[in-house]
């Protein structure tokens, strides 16, 4: 995989805020309410300050009624304060999940806009966890974020200026401990963020080191490899635990600096403030309510340190959302591009070349070749060809790097990709099923669709014969990859999918060269009954299956060297004699 960009901090912020567009009213609020509760903490201080200094010297001012206002005064405002931040806590929460929630459905709807030459190279335990775990994080960045910013500058200035006001030698002495905390807290902040962000990828690597491990399981039994990969695990386990423990030594480090400054600023306050007592600088209400307002402020600073922490992983959050987002969409659709309606299905390929992007080797070049509608052709040739990447280019799975190739008579870049996909089906040698029911599988083909579609194109597949014999019917639930059917089940399944969709275009890729000869059987049935009166593209390595096509095509890796039907290749005792020769040697 490519070496992937770092983003700088305000990049990431900046790319982050139009998230919470949707969400302003709510932000508003919850910053309303952050200040109430600031203001509920500033008002103690004022209140200990005007009591002590009565306290310690007119005690006539000090009466049972005064006493009784500035309670009730007190407990009106955290009333007022619980109330707000109950507010914060829920609605501020759920505003942050709303934020984590419509970026994963950006992350997820871009996700299928990408390439294949994108999942080529990233790994899906890696964009797993981009998409799960790593936005976790964001739901408290972004509910928190502007609210302790907010909360800290209100505290900060206010404390500040009241400090001030109270004494300004000795807040002048305090605030500048404050600036050789900061520089101190970067650096460490730095080194948290680094490490959050390699924490992020290990988690990556490990999901897809078990999702490689448990899907391939079979294999690990079949090779008794079990210890094999217990060590890939363990390593990849240890190497975890390893950035996780480095993570945690930053993150100790970096409250133990915080902790240690609170100390000292807190020393200066009592050394310093008592030694200006006794030289009548300042009285007692005032230093009490002097501490009042350093804790509450060095609470605040800390809170924000603290919240460092949080805000790195949030950041790392943001930052592997956006390396999904700003992966370039190279398969899309062309300004003005028209829906493509009932095709006839006349196919040309007009000097096309093609090499992959990400790795630029050259499949073919200055290819040429027409496919009329209805016609049913088929590709044969050693591997490596290019067979299979020529098919590809068909849908668009990837866009040729030179020449065009149309669909009647049109630049099939002309056309939307949804409506070009929509009129051509594939039937893969790899079968995928979703986990799911028979139904649901076969239904994909045409969302919505009824039972009775359902059951109607799986006759047509030959699939409707075993799929009444299994326990449930059409509402048996086939597995994870469809584990629970046999190979031929599963193609069968997949044929069904496709003649509901019935697409007037139709690539079938190896369809039946990993099945035994009864499926097989069963399967060529149901390809020939899907190919009637629809233009064929078939990609074979058993020569049996295509021995009806009106044409074969032999593909290597010099182009197209062979073309003609079954016997005209036969008579040319060329390479697709070669391969008959060869498949009749193996029978």
């Amino acid at each position: 995989m490519s070496k992937e960009r770092k983003y700088k901090t305000s990049e990431l912020l900046i790319r982050f805020l139009p998230y919470y567009k949707k969400y302003i009213p709510t932000v508003i609020l919850d910053l309303f309410c952050a200040s109430l509760t600031t203001i509920c903490e500033i008002v103690l201080p004022l209140i200990m300050r005007d009591i002590t200094n009565a306290g310690m010297g007119d005690l006539v001012t000090l009466t049972t009624g005064y006493i009784v206002r500035v309670g009730i005064l007190y407990i009106l405002l955290r009333i007022i304060d619980s109330a707000a931040y109950y507010y914060m806590a829920y609605t501020g929460h759920v505003m942050g999940t709303k934020i984590e929630t419509d970026m994963r459905q950006a992350a997820y709807s871009h996700l299928h806009k990408l390439s294949d030459s994108y999942f080529n190279n990233t790994k899906v335990g890696q964009i797993m966890g981009r998409i799960t775990n790593d936005l976790f994080d964001v739901t408290e960045f972004s509910h928190h974020c502007p609210e302790e910013f907010f909360i800290a500058g209100i505290k900060g200035i206010v404390s500040f200026i009241i400090l001030m006001n109270i004494n300004i030698p000795l807040t002048l002495i305090i605030f500048v401990i404050i600036p050789i905390m900061i520089v101190i807290c970067r650096i460490l902040n730095k080194k948290m963020r680094e490490t959050f962000r390699k924490q992020r990828v290990m988690i990556g690597e490990l999901n897809a080191r078990i999702e490689d491990s448990l899907l391939g399981q079979r294999v690990v039994k079949a090779f008794a490899n079990e210890d094999v990969e217990q060590q890939k695990f363990d390593k990849d386990n240890k190497d975890f635990y390893d950035i996780k423990k480095l993570s945690y030594k930053y993150m100790g480090t970096f409250s133990t600096t915080t902790r240690m400054f609170d100390g000292i600023m807190y020393a200066a306050v009592v050394i310093i403030g008592s030694l200006f007592m006794i030289k009548q600088y300042i009285n007692a209400g005032d230093l009490v309510a002097y501490l009042l307002y350093v804790t509450t402020f060095i609470a605040t600073v800390r809170r924000i340190i603290e919240f460092s922490e949080q805000f790195q992983r949030g950041l790392t959050g943001i930052e592997r959302f956006l390396q999904i987002m700003d992966a370039d969409i190279e398969i899309f659709d062309q300004p003005g591009a028209q829906e493509l309606k009932e095709p006839q299905g006349n196919i040309e390929f007009k000097n096309v070349s093609f090499e992959y992007p990400d790795d630029h080797n050259k499949v073919f070049s200055g290819l040429n070749l027409k496919i009329r509608s209805g016609e049913k052709i088929a590709f044969v040739g050693p591997s490596g060809g290019g067979k299979t990447t020529l098919c590809n280019l068909i849908p668009r799975f990837y866009d040729v790097t030179g020449g065009e190739i149309f669909l009647d008579g049109k630049n099939i870049k002309e056309y939307t990709l949804k409506s070009l996909r929509d009129n051509i089906g594939m039937v893969q040698q790899d079968v995928y099923l979703f986990s799911g029911t028979v139904y649901e599988n076969i239904a994909y083909g045409k969302p919505g669709a009824s039972m009775d579609e359902v059951t109607e194109a799986a006759k047509k597949a030959g699939a409707d014969e075993f799929i009444s014999e299994l326990k449930d019917g059409y509402n048996t639930y086939v597995g994870e990859r469809g584990v629970k059917l046999s190979g031929g089940q599963k193609q069968r399944i997949s044929i069904a999918r496709v003649f509901l969709k019935n697409p007037p275009i139709i690539i079938l890729d190896e369809a039946t060269s990993a099945l035994d000869n009864e499926s097989e059987f069963a399967v060529a049935k149901s390809l020939s009954k899907l190919s009637e009166g629809r233009t064929t593209v078939t990609i074979a390595h058993r020569l049996s299956t295509i021995r009806n096509s009106d044409r074969i095509l032999v593909l290597t890796d010099e182009g197209i060297v062979e073309e003609g039907n079954h016997e005209q290749l036969l008579k040319k005792h060329g390479i697709y004699f070669k391969f008959y020769q060869m498949a009749n040697e193996l029978t």
